[in-house]
């Protein structure tokens, strides 16, 4: 059993490490002017031609986006002087790396990019087998409050398991009333979400969603809904992108899965208020006396 949990573990492993080298390469191409498609798209290619596969679409939300925000097929959108979260995911036979990243295109809101990664940081040194999320999200929260920012109160850190990108534990970024206590071998992303004094503290629901995913598969008539199921089976229930699929009457064949309870859909979620948005992640393997991140750059 042993050897079977660390065959498992070198997968996050690796997914981690490709993870980490694509988010580096990534970084460098989120400059203004440069097209989100295309970062997009480089995103989930460079993933494949190292060896994995994407376990998400890449999310590019910017400004008072915070999750699933990313490019259609026929996305035209430039980077402006935007605060740009890059929320990358790979996967290696199912086993996930989930990490993100924010650049300040501005050059106006370091501070706020630094609360997300300090609270990170903090919520890193005090994962060990016997520790409560309780502690993590009260840490995040503090970290995050202590520099004059908001933690986005719903908005959280989750499990990772095989196929699936959000499994639990629930991993918090405020201090909740109940929680779970990690234990050696679990693996969870760690995800703080800041948003300054003109936000709420909590996101919406804003616009189309261009992500979906399987919840399960079931009969369907339309001819162009059971050729756009069988497609999507090849995903395993992980996230994919609308502009991943083929075209003919893709609409009507996503609106007759999503209705018929068989796909799911991630709307953009968005700053309630008027504030900004950063956001910092690592895949975390919790150990004996600590953690392990498998998303860290190795140099």
């Amino acid at each position: 059993m042993g050897e079977e949990i660390e065959l498992i573990l070198d997968d996050y492993r690796a997914a981690g490490r490709i993870l980490a080298e694509v988010r580096e390469e990534a970084v460098e191409k989120v400059k203004e002017g440069n097209s989100v498609l295309e970062v997009a798209e480089f995103v989930e290619n460079s993933i494949r031609e190292k060896g994995a596969e994407p376990a998400f679409p890449c999310n590019i939300s910017r400004n008072e986006e915070a999750e699933h925000a990313t490019p259609s097929i026929d996305d035209e959108t430039v980077f402006g002087k935007d605060i740009v979260k890059l929320d990358i995911g790979t996967h290696i036979n199912g086993y996930i790396g989930d990490s993100a990243v924010t650049v300040d295109l501005s050059g106006n809101n370091e501070g706020l990019v630094k609360a997300s990664e300090a609270a990170l940081n903090e919520a890193i040194k005090i994962i060990r087998d016997g520790v409560s999320t309780i502690e993590i999200g009260e840490v995040i929260e503090n970290t995050i409050r202590e520099r004059g920012y908001k933690p986005i109160v719903n908005l959280t850190g989750h499990g990772l398991m095989r196929y699936n990108s959000h499994a639990p534990p629930v991993v918090p970024n405020v201090k909740y009333e109940h929680g779970i206590i990690l234990r050696e071998s679990n693996v969870i992303a760690v995800e703080p979400f800041a948003t300054d004094a003109q936000g709420a503290g909590k996101v919406v629901e804003h616009g189309n969603a261009e992500i979906y995913s399987l919840i399960r598969a079931k009969p369907v008539r339309m001819i162009e809904a059971k050729k756009l199921l069988k497609e999507i089976k090849k995903y395993q229930g992980l996230p994919f992108a609308k502009r991943w699929l083929p075209r003919e009457r893709l609409d009507i064949a996503l609106r007759t899965l999503k209705n018929g309870g068989i796909l799911r859909d991630y709307p953009v979620l968005r700053e309630e208020g008027e504030g900004l948005v950063s956001q910092a992640e690592h895949t975390i393997i919790v150990t004996v006396d600590g953690c392990e991140v498998t998303t860290k750059r190795i140099v």
